[in-house]
């Protein structure tokens, strides 16, 4: 299996810039505080075509973007369920500085 897959589990593009996240606190209108995997808080964004799709509570890991002119923000990519959290922690795929799963 290749160094940046994990099964069958989605894992972020890192040649697109994305990096995992952990949803700290939700703050309303589809605006959510993320602590990232590079140590920076940033105000992560649901975009609209998910927006329904995508319920995201407090303490679930994400994959986020992070914003090429404003680095303080992002837009949130894939919400993993708990199962596929533990199954990455597991796997060792989740850095260090976020992992508490």
């Amino acid at each position: 299996m290749p160094e940046n897959e994990a099964g069958r589990v989605r894992l972020p593009q890192l040649r697109g810039g994305e990096i995992f996240g952990i949803a700290d606190q939700l703050l309303g209108a589809s605006r959510i505080k993320v602590m990232c995997a590079d140590g920076k808080s940033r105000l992560g964004r649901i975009p609209g075509k998910l927006k329904k799709r995508m319920w995201i509570r407090e303490g679930d890991l994400l994959v986020v973007k992070p914003w090429d002119f404003q680095d303080e923000k992002c837009n949130i990519i894939h919400r993993y369920t708990k199962t596929e959290a533990s199954y990455l922690s597991r796997r060792r795929a989740i850095p260090k500085t976020i992992d508490i799963f």
